[in-house]
């Protein structure tokens, strides 16, 4: 960096033409920024870096909510105490709601629909995802914006000014206000089984908790999950769920090298945070298998991205798959695996988890 604090770097593959017209609006060099920056990040942690680095800034505006939170962690690591703000929710289709507490913590967004975005009608999703009435298509319960209730699930469908008619968004959303007429709401997930090997259903939200709940172990050996995502390996019986990790360190330049016995134990309070049906399985029933966590090499969601993006997928609207059913994918992570954990305990189950409520 230092190198280039007094001119810029003259190696740089740039068309002329469009190096000329940013000249125009770029400041001159600034060796004493650079010097900064190169002491900043030549420190052993980057904590809170952004703060050192944008002293003004007054938050980081990310998507933090859904399969998004995983990233929670790493993002209070850097930026160091600045509030992180989720103001919109916008899907693919078309905007849908706003975030009037910009300020709230990550787990308390909800965000108030913008009735004039779109017509909004919703689906009716029980607690464990499956929709109310005969089936999936067969006679839907749908209800209109104005009727949802506090405290229920629901499946967004919109009819939009761009020729969507009554188009299912695939988004479980929960209700939990209003304000004024507006109804407010939580984003939970995807309406989508993640993993399943027999009764088991593991969706998205259900999985999310469980790593959340099992990264937390690794905090006390500077250790933080940078990504991750999962699938079921049937190749023997029974068969197990198996997790990608990507890890990375608080301390820079520090090889990542993590204590077997924690990662054992991690494997097991994934296990022991999904629902009873999962446990059960495991304790009773012996349908499934000990979890795996399959630690991948650093850049491994990397190439994981290149390689849905070569596929067709937007770069700006990629986010990481929470299962890779796809078998080119799978073969990336396979080749990238460094190390390989089990689950040595089996989760708890009781009677009388058969017929409670998840």
């Amino acid at each position: 960096m230092l190198q280039h604090k007094d001119r810029p770097c003259q190696r740089l593959d740039t068309d002329s033409q469009c190096l000329s017209g940013i000249s125009k609006f770029l400041t001159g060099p600034n060796p004493e920024l650079a010097s900064l920056i190169k002491q900043e990040c030549s420190n052993t942690s980057w904590e809170a870096i952004v703060r050192r680095l944008w002293p003004n800034a007054k938050c980081i505006e990310a998507i933090i909510t859904g399969s998004m939170a995983q990233y929670i962690p790493m993002l209070e690591f850097y930026c160091g105490g600045l509030p992180l703000v989720s103001s919109l929710y916008v899907s693919s289709e078309c905007s849908i709601g706003i975030n009037i507490d910009p300020l709230s913590k990550p787990c308390d967004v909800s965000y108030t629909i913008i009735p004039s975005m779109a017509y909004f009608e919703f689906l009716e999703v029980k607690k464990d995802h499956q929709e109310t009435g005969n089936g999936p298509v067969e006679n839907p319960v749908v209800v209109e914006l104005v009727d949802v209730k506090i405290g229920h699930d629901y499946e967004p469908v919109v009819t939009t000014l761009s020729g969507l008619y009554r188009y299912r968004v695939g988004d479980v959303l929960r209700v939990t206000g209003f304000y004024n007429n507006a109804p407010q709401f939580r984003f939970v997930g995807r309406q989508k089984v993640v993993l399943s090997i027999d009764m088991d259903k593991t969706y998205e939200e259900d999985l999310l908790k469980a790593v959340t709940n099992a990264t937390l172990l690794l905090e006390s050996h500077d250790l933080m999950l940078t990504d991750f995502t999962s699938r079921v390996d049937s190749s023997s019986f029974p068969g197990h769920y198996v997790l990608y990790w990507e890890l990375g360190s608080k301390v820079k330049e520090v090889r990542v090298e993590p204590d077997p016995e924690v990662i054992e134990e991690c494997c097991f309070t994934v296990e022991e945070s999904l629902d009873s049906v999962y446990r059960k399985g495991r304790r009773n029933d012996k349908n499934i298998g000990p979890l795996e966590i399959k630690v991948v090499r650093s850049g491994a969601f990397d190439e994981l991205m290149s390689f849905f993006v070569s596929r067709g997928s937007s770069v700006s609207q990629y986010k990481t798959p929470r299962s890779v059913p796809n078998e080119d994918a799978v073969k990336i992570l396979e080749a990238a695996v460094v190390s390989k954990f089990v689950s040595r305990k089996i989760p708890s189950w009781e009677l009388h988890e058969l017929h409670s409520s998840r």
